[in-house]
């Protein structure tokens, strides 16, 4: 089926309080189920979720929506992932046209089922490895770097042994293909077209997924300096570096909780963290940040601290972490290590109390990338003032950096306001509530409560009257796409507005003969007064000497339109 049917279907076979009750206990209050909200930290019930109508709202920090927008936000997707993992766990297979391309993409559906259970298989054998007197030097290893039981259970670390095909020989003997364990990262190819084990004597990190399944090892060497210190998985069908964070479904909870995420990079720093009570931690694989995994951050919280070493290339790193977090309008704050200490060290070493001090005391993102720019040339740092402000699609965010930058740089305002009204003024979002008129918000009120109207109010020239380009977008929308998907098909704004016409706070859906007679009489207001408004214009322009038979006709017109307007008032 396409993906209009697979929305449909997800929505027919799938229940918004099973996927909900994974991630909080729920509890029935009339027709309704109630909890704390998983997206911001609290302990009162104040998220409500109503399982015959399919939505979900909180009454503290407002988030709503249907299935998709909750799982979507609570594993930080966007939504062609989000109406895949959906379609998988419903059972559906979202075909292309073609047959060719159905055919195709069930092939890859095939190939990607075997390579995550080839990833469990290895995972399992790398738990066993650890666990067995093979792992003995891994064990010692692991208790020299001070990781406890319960981190290591939590992680499920392992260990990859030293032999070049002990892994390939249990993947072939449980019946999986060596070429598809290459294709999926696992195993390596020599020269000669020798397969072997990528990871051997090396402490094994698994990457998940947000739906906790393995899709990636990163693996560090314990002996044998002369190798490298660490390798990771290569990209695969399953494994894309750029869209992951190493202990994210780990730390999912622990940022909802406390409100904000650590970004940081290595694996031994995550477990450290997590070790020492820091649970909202997630480090980047064997990368530098990405706009995708700052993106997939952005999901889970509005708030991030960044975490870098001290030296050039650390601070380098953090200018260019901040300014994606910037652009994306989250609040950060960037944590410069001491020289010479790593988290782990300093953790271990100095104590909690030391590192919460670097964290209080840490500059936000602004205020650091101003601070490096400066002492490197304040040529260099107003060009990136610029840039930044260029790069942001807000309007009201760019002139609140423009602001803050031009203190900063001591630089005038005016000049960099005009600079983000020029770069970014032209891509700045709207919210439908905030639109210009009152009419546009009552024809697109009206639409959102009951979509299966438009035809009416085409009628009655409820289209024609919107004259915001944002309100006719929505409309477009809504034209476009069936109900079950017009949410995927908006924006976060519009979608806020979506729910407040619909969701658990908005009137009941059952005066629609009212609210539509009352809306097809400010229209006709509307229409009169435009259409009064008209003949005057065109009489007064029709004033010159010699028009006495064009004033008459408009005269005519004009009382004709007011005696109409009096009968039906």
């Amino acid at each position: 089926m396409n993906s209009s049917e697979a929305i449909k279907a997800i929505k027919e076979r799938l229940n918004i309080a099973d996927i909900v009750s994974r991630h909080v206990q729920l509890r029935r209050n009339g027709s309704r189920l109630t909890a704390p909200c998983p997206f911001h930290q609290e302990t009162k019930p104040s998220f409500s979720v109503d399982p015959d109508k399919g939505f979900f709202y909180c009454f503290g920090c407002h988030a709503s929506g249907d299935i998709f927008e909750f799982y979507s936000k609570i594993n930080g997707l966007d939504f062609n992932e989000t109406l895949h993992a959906l379609a998988e766990e419903a059972g559906i297979v979202i075909d292309s046209f073609s047959p060719e391309a159905r055919a195709e993409r069930k092939r890859e559906l095939t190939k990607r089922q075997l390579i995550l259970r080839m990833y469990e298989y290895a995972k399992r054998s790398f738990l066993a490895n650890l666990e067995s007197p093979a792992g003995a030097e891994c064990r010692e290893y692991i208790a020299t770097r001070g990781l406890s039981e319960e981190i290591v259970a939590k992680f499920e670390l392992g260990w990859a042994k030293r032999e070049w095909r002990a892994l390939a020989q249990g993947l072939v003997n449980t019946g999986y293909s060596e070429e598809l364990a290459q294709e999926g990262g696992l195993l390596g190819k020599s020269d000669s077209g020798r397969i072997y084990d990528r990871f051997r004597g090396r402490l094994i990190f698994p990457i998940k997924n947000l739906s906790g399944q393995i899709i990636a090892f990163g693996g560090r060497i314990i002996a044998g300096e002369d190798e490298a210190k660490y390798i990771n998985s290569p990209e695969s069908p399953i494994y894309q570096k750029r869209e992951h964070l190493y202990g994210l479904p780990q730390a999912r909870a622990g940022i909802t909780a406390k409100g904000f995420v650590f970004i940081t990079e290595g694996y031994m720093d995550i477990l450290t963290l997590h070790q020492f009570g820091y649970d909202n931690c997630v480090g980047v694989l064997g990368t530098a940040l990405t706009e995708e995994q700052i993106k997939r951050i952005s999901g889970f919280a509005s708030s991030v601290v960044l975490l870098f070493d001290g030296d050039r290339a650390g601070r380098k790193a953090a200018l260019r972490s901040s300014e994606m977090a910037l652009v994306r309008g989250l609040k950060c704050r960037v944590v410069i290590l001491p020289e010479g200490e790593d988290i782990d060290s300093l953790l271990r070493d100095k104590g909690p109390e030391f590192f919460d001090g670097l964290t209080r005391d840490a500059p936000e993102a602004l205020d650091f990338c101003a601070n490096l720019l400066r002492s490197l040339s304040p040529r260099e740092g107003i060009d990136w003032a610029k840039g930044l402000l260029g790069k942001i699609e807000d309007a009201a965010l760019a002139s609140l950096y423009a602001t803050r930058l031009a203190s900063l740089f001591q630089i005038n305002e005016e000049v960099l306001r005009k600079e983000a009204l020029k770069q970014s003024g032209a891509k700045a979002s709207r919210t439908i509530a905030d639109l210009k008129n009152r009419r546009d918000t009552e024809i697109l009120y009206f639409a959102a409560r009951y979509p299966e109207k438009l035809d009416d109010l085409r009628a009655i020239g409820a289209d024609l009257a919107l004259t915001s380009p944002r309100a006719r977008q929505y409309w477009d929308i809504l034209e476009k796409y069936d109900v079950d998907e017009v949410v995927s098909r908006l924006d976060e704004k519009q979608k806020s507005f979506w729910f407040s016409c619909r969701g658990p706070e908005a009137p009941p859906l059952d005066t629609c003969d009212f609210e539509f007679s009352c809306l097809e009489k400010s229209l006709k207001d509307y229409y009169d007064a435009a259409e009064k408004a008209s003949i005057k214009a065109a009489l007064e322009s029709a004033s010159a000497p010699g028009e006495f038979e064009a004033q008459l006709d408009y005269l005519r017109a004009l009382q004709e339109t007011m005696e109409k307007g009096r009968e039906q008032s």
